[in-house]
């Protein structure tokens, strides 16, 4: 059966399948989705070999306990993730804003004259991609790093949810990172404006909130931090033991203090305002 549909009277629009197949050879041969994911893979593959080797057991602990030996490798294999967080961040602007600055958002929009059949096909590769790049990288780290970790007396165990979940969750957060990126760049169509309002939306946010929260001594402005993209999503990577949870670095554990669940909601809520309002503008406006 033809991938291809009729859409009008003498235009024929390519099919979902074949849309998908098209952005997966153009990501693929984009010199910066190479960058980024060698980049990603080098950090989290690197820093979890590196801290594996080098972190000790608690000081003066004959044997270690098992919440003690569960967090810290979870900590260990998700140390690096702000930083991979923000090379996907940069990845998933470029991959739609990059076709706006050479114009070949042209062409694909006349191969698909809906548009959004192109646009889901581009999220789906990123997402895809990201994920499977980022979970294999972890948990390669974790295959280093557990056997390095068990000869100095620390014997995790992977079995137990508080620790696969949280590694898992981390592939999660990039993921979710880079689609939101892949909005705000659909939405401003420039990867210099992009890439600032994302980075800005992830670091110079956050450091403004903490500031005034801090100086003000108003708590419900540090409370609001955990309602932004990369601070709600840490918990996704946050160790929780019989309902206790570990912070994720960088994270306070005063005031309001999100679980999980709750981190994965405010993202993937930010994920969806932001890709509707891009799809809405993209379908309404010029190219």
């Amino acid at each position: 059966m033809s991938a291809a549909t009729t859409t009008a009277p003498g235009k024929v629009g390519l099919g979902f399948p074949r849309l998908v197949r098209s952005e997966w050879i153009k990501f693929r041969s984009i010199r910066s989705t190479i960058w980024c994911f060698a980049i990603l893979v080098a950090l989290t593959i690197g820093l979890a070999a590196l801290l594996g080797a080098l972190v000790e057991k608690p000081e003066g602990a004959e044997t270690v306990p098992q919440a003690v030996a569960n967090a810290q490798i979870v900590m260990i294999n998700t140390v690096g993730v702000g930083f991979s967080a923000l090379v996907v961040a940069v990845l998933g602007v470029l991959i739609i804003t990059g076709e706006y600055t050479t114009g070949q958002i042209r062409s694909t929009f006349t191969a698909d004259p809906g548009r959004l059949g192109a646009v889901f096909a581009k999220v789906a590769v990123l997402a895809v991609a990201t994920f499977l790049v980022s979970a294999v990288a972890t948990w390669i780290g974790v295959a280093i790093s557990v056997p390095l970790q068990a000869a100095k007396g620390v014997q995790a165990d992977l079995a137990d949810p508080a620790v696969f979940l949280p590694i898992l969750g981390s592939s999660v957060y990039v993921t979710l990172l880079a689609v939101l990126a892949f909005g705000i760049g659909l939405l401003v169509r420039s990867s210099a404006g992009g890439i600032a309002i994302t980075l800005g939306l992830m670091l110079v946010v956050p450091i403004i909130l903490q500031l005034v929260g801090g100086l003000l001594g108003v708590q419900w402005v540090l409370d609001s931090m955990q309602f932004l993209p990369e601070q709600a999503g840490r918990q996704l990577y946050a160790y929780e033991s019989s309902g206790a949870t570990t912070a994720a670095p960088g994270t306070t554990t005063e005031g309001l203090v999100l679980n999980g669940w709750g981190g994965f909601g405010i993202l993937a809520a930010w994920v969806v305002a932001v890709g509707a309002v891009a799809v809405s503008v993209t379908k309404s406006r010029d190219v």
